[in-house]
């Protein structure tokens, strides 16, 4: 397998990453239009951390490291490195000394749609990450990838310079020309949020505030009483 490093692409500004990193996942994905999302696979390694960064994407070798060694030259300061391989792969494919010298750079995290390992020593470091697997299991560095181009995680397509969310609920990718406006979104959306939590505190249903009673309406589902319901259902 060939390979390319692509060197300087373009990438959202950090100040509208920094902005996008005050909204959680969910919240992200939903003021997309419920996009984005890099699937329910994709799980942290530790809790209660969000991060956003702007995305240099891997494409290596199931079992084969090289590409992300070749990566790090390419990372720096509000970087999320973002690897996946070229069909499946659960190997520890990254690690604590990856970590080090990432950190070392300012990146912020890494997304792998592969397995990690050394997660205790990452956790005690600080350095943020999710993955599809944790697996001991040792790789090689013996096949050409490429970095900073257009890859794919479950149907996702990643960017290099894209914006990268994640969170304990998983990992969104923004689109970098869609930042500013996924950010105008979101805080619309939690202001709608705060106006029903304090609905829901006050004691109105979501049935009411949502109007979903005429749903229900229109979906044709009755109310009956328990003696109602037994009756009816006892009958032959």
């Amino acid at each position: 397998m060939s390979g390319v490093i692509v060197t300087n692409p373009p990438k959202a500004q950090l100040k509208d990453v920094d902005a996008l990193a005050g909204f959680g996942v969910a919240t992200v994905s939903e003021a997309m239009g419920r996009t984005g999302l890099l699937g329910a696979a994709i799980r942290p390694v530790q809790q209660g951390v969000r991060v956003a960064g702007t995305a240099v994407t891997v494409i290596g070798w199931p079992g084969d490291n090289l590409m992300i060694h070749a990566a790090v030259e390419q990372c720096g300061p509000g970087d999320i490195l973002v690897v996946t391989t070229t069909s499946p792969c659960t190997d520890g494919l990254f690690g604590e000394l990856f970590a080090t010298a990432l950190q070392q750079r300012g990146v912020r995290g890494v997304v792998l749609n592969t397995g990690i390992r050394d997660t205790q020593e990452l956790r005690d470091m600080g350095f943020a990450a999710w993955s599809r697997a944790v697996s001991s299991q040792g790789t090689v560095k013996a096949t050409g990838g490429s970095v900073n181009v257009p890859i794919a995680i479950d149907g996702q397509v990643v960017r290099p310079g894209d914006v990268i969310l994640a969170d304990d609920d998983g990992v969104v990718v923004v689109p970098r020309e869609r930042v500013r406006g996924t950010v105008a979104k979101a805080e619309a959306r939690e202001a709608k949020e705060a106006a029903t939590r304090a609905a829901f505190l006050d004691g109105q249903l979501g049935l009411d505030r949502y109007g979903l009673r005429e749903t229900l309406v229109r979906l044709g589902v009755t109310y009956k009483s328990y003696d109602e319901y037994v009756r009816e259902e006892a009958q032959p």
